[in-house]
């Protein structure tokens, strides 16, 4: 199974998001279970980036709110890990 790593940048963009609009946290974490279980599961929307982020991967959780991440070798098992970047909306983390 596969591994989130909150880079500290998630981390404080997260937080912000949370006192901003605590009505967002169930679809935020429903997210964050389906990267765990399929990062390309249809309703993320997950798609490669390009340009200053390319090499990153970003998916949708709902409208207009990204999560940008990255795969990263996992220390075991064959499933790549994954870090989180940033959390935003599309104008935000792009």
């Amino acid at each position: 199974m596969r591994a989130l790593s909150w880079s500290n940048a998630f981390t404080r963009s997260f937080k912000r998001w949370m006192r901003k609009r605590p009505d967002l946290d169930n679809d935020i974490a429903e997210a964050l279970r389906l990267l765990v279980v399929n990062p390309f599961a249809p309703q993320l929307e997950t798609h490669k980036l390009k340009g200053k982020l390319s090499g990153s991967w970003a998916c949708s959780v709902g409208y207009d709110l990204r999560i940008v991440f990255d795969f990263v070798k996992a220390e075991k098992g064959s499933a790549d890990d994954i870090l989180l970047l940033a959390i935003g909306t599309h104008d935000e983390v792009y």
